[in-house]
């Protein structure tokens, strides 16, 4: 596996840990994780990229060795906004002039592609790794979704610990079968921590399972999609049971015409491989970054 190193950036107060490959001078990729994830999940990717490429992948607040925002007693919930403040910090401390390749991966992808929307001037190329958005929110689903967010910020919700880190191997490999047992292993060690209680808790804070008090409005995000001025490249597991589980009803290829908002946008589609396509096909997934970020490739290409 190839090294990385530990870097912190400071925002809003909350400390961010960002998982740092390659040599300072390369070209530089960015990568976002999901949610309920960490950074050294790209690690599988990293190992595959060919070129000498310079990855930042930070761990989103709350997750991973990023600070928490609340007490850990507290409650509350992650305000989407909050996580393209944190790219906006990182990219100004690592990245400050010019444009950048971003990177993300479902929670991560959402980000990437609505900072690519309101800050189009500083994204050269987005590569979306399963990224679909959530499904269109009804105004008459407002008052619902209120009470429930009220209803649950009286018991704060809270996360399993496990008594072994292949107890937490074994939770991954459950989320994703096609997982092999030696990656589910490497990604234990940086998905948990053993606390003084002898258990290993995952590293996200709990208040990530609590789901936020507004809907997800589509004209808005498509309004934001259709800023961006870079190339994007969706890659998407063949048959993903995600986008059929966010679709629900819709049909897909109705689901889908929300990506006609970017203005230039292609698609992928990988074999054998689920939501976690970083794990499940990292060698393919690397091919189709390098080739879409290389230097090389002109801007109108």
């Amino acid at each position: 596996m190839k090294d990385w190193r530990s870097e912190f950036v400071d925002t809003q107060g909350v400390r961010l840990h960002v998982r740092r490959w390659g040599a300072p001078d390369a070209p530089m990729l960015f990568m976002l994780h999901g949610w309920m994830d960490v950074s050294a999940s790209f690690q599988f990717v990293v190992d595959a990229l060919n070129g000498d490429w310079q990855v930042l992948a930070p761990d989103a607040r709350g997750f991973g060795l990023s600070d928490w925002q609340v007490a850990e007693q507290g409650g509350g919930n992650y305000y989407f906004p909050d996580y393209l403040s944190d790219l906006d910090a990182i990219l100004d401390h690592f990245a400050p002039h010019g444009q950048v390749n971003l990177v993300g991966h479902s929670m991560g992808a959402n980000v990437a592609m609505h900072y690519a929307g309101v800050r189009p001037e500083r994204v050269r190329r987005l590569v979306d790794l399963e990224g679909f958005g959530l499904p269109d929110a009804r105004p008459s689903q407002a008052p619902k979704r209120l009470a429930q967010w009220l209803d649950d910020l009286r018991t704060p919700p809270e996360l399993r610990s496990y008594a072994t880190l292949d107890d937490v191997a074994d939770r991954l490999i459950r989320t994703n079968p096609r997982l092999p047992l030696a990656r589910a292993r490497y990604l234990a060690q940086h998905w948990s921590r053993q606390e003084s209680d002898g258990q290993f808790h995952l590293l996200a804070d709990p208040a990530h399972k609590l789901r936020g008090p507004l809907p997800y409005r589509l004209d808005e995000v498509k309004a934001i999609w259709s800023q961006i001025r870079a190339r994007v490249l969706h890659v998407e597991a063949k048959n993903s049971p995600t986008l059929a589980w966010m679709a629900g009803e819709v049909p897909i290829p109705e689901f889908k015409t929300r990506f006609l908002a970017i203005p230039d946008w292609r698609e992928e589609f990988i074999d054998e491989a689920g939501h976690m396509i970083h794990h499940d096909q990292p060698e393919r997934v690397a091919a189709l970054i390098e080739a879409f970020c290389a230097p090389s490739v002109r801007s109108d290409t």
